[in-house]
Order: C-alpha cells, then structure tokens, then sequence
C-alpha cells in the first residue's frame, strides 16, 4: 500500500499511481469487512457520553484518534506527504526530520478530514454495521480508525494524481491556462476519466463480493474453480461481478458490496477531485 516517498524524482506517473491506489481498496474492504463485526454502539460517536479523566468533552471515537495520533506524530508518520491528521495541536516527532523530495507544491495546506470522518461516520457506519450496543467499544473504535487512515490516505492521494497530469506534457500547458483562469468547471472535466472511473467501481463490486464472503470452508475444485459452503466462490469469473452473477438473489457477505461500490462512487471519487481541484487551483501560486 505504501510508496517509499523519499526516493521520488518527480511525481509518479499515473500507472504508477494506480497500483497504489488499487491496493488501497483491499485496504478499505478488509478495514469496513473488520469494523462490521460489531454493532454501531453509537455511543463512541456522540460528544459527553463518556467521562474521561483529562476533561475532554468530546467524542469517544475523537478522543482515542487525537491519542492514536499523537503517538503517531512523534514517529514522523505525518511528515509524510501522503499522510493526514484529523486532529490538531499534536506533538513534535522525537526523530529528526526526513527530507522528503519537494514533488507537491505545499502538500499539508489542504486537508479535508473533517468532510471524511463526518461522512465515515454518519453515512459509512450506520451502513456496515448492525444497530445496538455490544459494548466493544475500544475495538469498534480501532477499527473505525483503520478506516479512516486508509480513507484519508486514499482521498489525498489526489494530490499526486494531479500533479501527475499537470506535468503530461499533453495537457500541461491546458492545465496552466485553466489554473490561471480559476476555470473548476472545466478543470473537472480534464480530470474525469469515465472509463477509468465505471472500472473502477466494476473492480469494487467483484473484490468487495468475494472477500466478503466465508472462505472459511472454501476449497479447490478438480476443475480449478474455488467452493466455499457448498457453492462455487462468486466474483472470480469476471472483475465486472455483472448483475447476472448476483441476480438470482442477493448474496449475504461480511459487507454489503453495493454499500461499498456507493462508498467510492458517492464519496470517495467525488472527494478526491475535489482534494485535486483545490491542489491545481494552488499549484502556481509560488510561480
């Protein structure tokens, strides 16, 4: 999932890109697959339903991200230009600072997490996990946490996307004249890939549909073809999971893989244009 930032000579190029993008949807998956295990316990998400010691008054979940996070700070972790806090006023590092290669124009001024936790947990949540209270707080917490990172990570990976296509020298001088003009219309319209974008979601709904399911009886056919509780493992014979797969009646997975082909097309695409076209209008400012 990760790329070695330091040795960057310049922005990657979208190939490139992509693979690092496309492992972050397994990320995503197995981190909403984890946190549906457990009910919504609604209780960690809403401000003074716990007492907490130090004073705080907000959320449980809010709570534990600023103290995950503050570990995190001082190990670098947000130094990178592909990671991003949700809370503030967090500590120094303890180890001195690494020199990563100046591939972004001022990589940290945009930063949208507030819109990704509200949308995590108002509209992600309540979709992958059953309503009640089971009391496991602290491990729903660490998994809506992995969700978030991973979230968080995936949308402003945007930032290399654009940077990627500012410098094809097809479209650069394109780009510029936009960029100089503050045209968002048309800007979004350069960087839509429908093609890419219809993949993309066809690719979610096979991954999503076959990690979803119990693999815990599965086994492999004579004929090469994989049987899990008594049935041939659904998604493997095209990476579009085309509605005459799943026709006959809705398959029951560990999550809902329609919620998460909703969760990218809704949200997440949406969102990382938007982590793009805040990144280009700001690209020649230094210029």
């Amino acid at each position: 999932m990760s790329r070695n930032l330091l040795i960057l000579a310049a922005a990657p190029k979208l190939s490139e890109l992509r693979d690092t993008l496309v492992r972050l949807e397994d990320t995503i998956i197995f981190a909403l697959i984890e946190r549906s295990q457990f009910k919504h316990n609604s209780n960690i998400y809403a401000a003074n339903e716990m007492r907490f010691r130090d004073g705080y008054s907000g959320s449980f979940l809010s709570w534990f991200l600023k103290e995950v996070e503050s570990v995190h700070a001082k190990v670098r972790r947000y130094q990178s230009p592909d990671e991003y806090p949700f809370t503030d006023n967090l500590p120094d590092p303890v180890l001195p600072p690494l020199e990563y290669p100046p591939v972004l124009v001022d990589p940290q001024s945009i930063n949208i997490n507030d819109e990704i936790f509200n949308m995590y947990v108002n509209t992600v949540v309540p979709g992958i996990t059953a309503q009640g209270d089971d009391t496991n707080y602290g491990s729903s917490a660490t998994r809506d946490i992995e969700c978030l990172q991973a979230l968080s990570r995936r949308i402003h990976y945007g930032k290399f996307v654009a940077e990627s296509k500012f410098q094809d020298p097809k479209t650069h001088d394109e780009y510029v004249q936009l960029i100089k003009e503050k045209n968002r219309d048309r800007l979004m319209e350069l960087l839509t890939n429908v093609h890419v974008e219809e993949q993309l979601l066809k690719r979610l709904k096979a991954k999503a549909l076959i990690y979803g399911q119990d693999l815990s009886t599965a086994s492999l056919s004579p004929d090469g073809s994989i049987n899990a509780n008594g049935r041939a493992l659904l998604g493997l014979n095209s990476l579009s999971a085309s509605s005459s797969e799943v026709s006959d009646d809705k398959i029951k997975t560990r999550v809902d893989y329609d919620l998460v082909v909703s969760l990218y097309r809704d949200y997440v695409i949406p969102l990382t244009k938007e982590v793009e076209i805040e990144y280009l209008l700001h690209r020649l400012d230094n210029n």
